[in-house]
């Protein structure tokens, strides 16, 4: 079965991580994603540590299933290529800060002029305009601004920052949802739109409950640490041998649980009968759920856990995860050649499609410029043309040519 976004041509002029995650989404999808980078080191990520023989882990996180082509932005012969190039191509992709691609001469009322039916998407730190429109902006930046860090940690850390950069995947994945829609209402109109978001907007678009409350009761959340910020017991608890996770979600879990731990008595007191009186007492409800947590392995306690119904599980550090059962069946991790580092494992697209299957990741991250003559070839440019661009310098090949 062809790929469901097989056809569709991106050119991608995103750096660092927002714009390439939501590149890597279309390419996985099938999109033939052209990451077009500057000459002559390309994409800042790839400076970026670790390295594995010279290569950016960085960048190899985000960049599997694309083909590279360099070109010197410096040069207008280079801004006029990447207009061209837009001008063939289906859907176009950068996070610059705003007004860089307008001052270029590639701002999107420049370039629908000549093909109406691109799609073009723009990630920004907190938007086209208004207060903050000129204003750069990078994850962290955006965690603090959005609430995010203001429920996460505890009280006694103050607040932090999530473990990835969540601002920038998260406005890369509603960034990919959105040319999705604008492709599919481009079948019904014939016209491209632009598409847009910040890392500001995606990370507030995901606030749900914690925001409402603010919303509607005015109730500001605090930072409670691994505790659900409305139900208990639901959070991180202590076995014999380290912590794990563990929910109750109603009642009848509740009484499941208190069985099952010998706490009866808990189950029948009025202090601890449904979720609003547990959620006063949580405290004591977890002191004495974690007194007899000790005494048996994280394992044990989840799988008794899961055989009532109860959701349980360890929590993980990154050796344990790319171990796991359920991770390797799901096959979360896919080996690929790469053309200087041989074999490498990969994290797959979490997605299961019909027409994709379980494998998703089809080529490596590219060398810097490796595919930089083939893409020109294939957006029309004979023979003549490419040696002509690179005799220039132009564009740059790789060593993969």
């Amino acid at each position: 079965m062809p790929l469901p976004l097989q056809g569709l041509r991106v050119l991608d002029l995103s750096r660092a991580l927002a714009g390439p995650y939501c590149t890597m989404i279309l390419a996985d999808l099938g999109a033939d994603v052209v990451k077009v980078e500057p000459s002559p080191k390309g994409e800042m990520i790839r400076s970026w540590g670790p390295f594995a023989d010279g290569i950016s882990v960085y960048y190899l996180s985000v960049h599997r299933n694309k083909r590279s082509l360099v070109l010197d932005f410096r040069k207008p012969e280079g801004i006029a290529l990447i207009a061209e190039l837009a001008a063939k191509s289906d859907i176009l992709v950068e996070n610059f800060k705003p007004g860089t691609m307008e001052d270029m001469g590639l701002g999107y009322d420049t370039l629908k002029q000549t093909n109406p039916r691109l799609i073009y998407a723009n990630i920004t730190g907190f938007g086209r305009d208004g207060p903050y429109g000129d204003w750069p902006g990078v994850d962290q930046i955006a965690q603090g601004m959005s609430g995010f860090m203001s429920i996460t940690g505890t009280q006694e850390s103050g607040p932090v920052r999530v473990g990835l950069p969540v601002g920038d995947v998260c406005a890369g994945m509603w960034t990919a949802l959105g040319i999705q829609a604008a492709v599919i209402e481009r079948m019904a109109s014939g016209k491209g739109q632009r598409v847009e978001t910040s890392l500001l907007a995606g990370l507030v678009g995901m606030l749900n409950v914690q925001g409402q409350r603010q919303l509607t009761l005015g109730d500001t959340p605090k930072r409670i640490g691994n505790d659900h910020p409305v139900i208990c017991p639901y959070g991180a608890f202590e076995a014999k041998d380290g912590p794990f996770n563990m929910a109750a979600l109603t009642d009848d879990m509740w009484r499941k649980l208190c069985a099952l731990t010998g706490l009866d008595e808990l189950a029948t007191n009025p202090e601890f009968k449904d979720n609003t009186a547990r959620m006063r007492n949580r405290d004591e409800i977890k002191r004495r759920l974690n007194a007899v947590f000790a005494s048996r392995t994280r394992l044990e306690w989840t799988k008794d856990l899961v055989k009532l119904g109860l959701p349980a599980g360890p929590i993980y550090d990154m050796a344990d995860v790319f171990e796991d059962a359920q991770v390797k069946h799901w096959g979360m991790v896919e080996t690929v050649a790469h053309p200087k580092l041989g074999d490498i494992k990969l994290m797959s697209n979490p997605l299961r499609l019909d027409s994709i299957g379980k494998e998703t990741v089809r080529t490596a991250p590219p060398l810097l410029g490796e595919h930089t003559a083939a893409v020109l070839r294939d957006f029309g440019f004979n023979d003549a043309q490419v040696d002509d661009l690179i005799g220039k310098s132009i564009v740059q090949t790789g060593e993969a040519q």
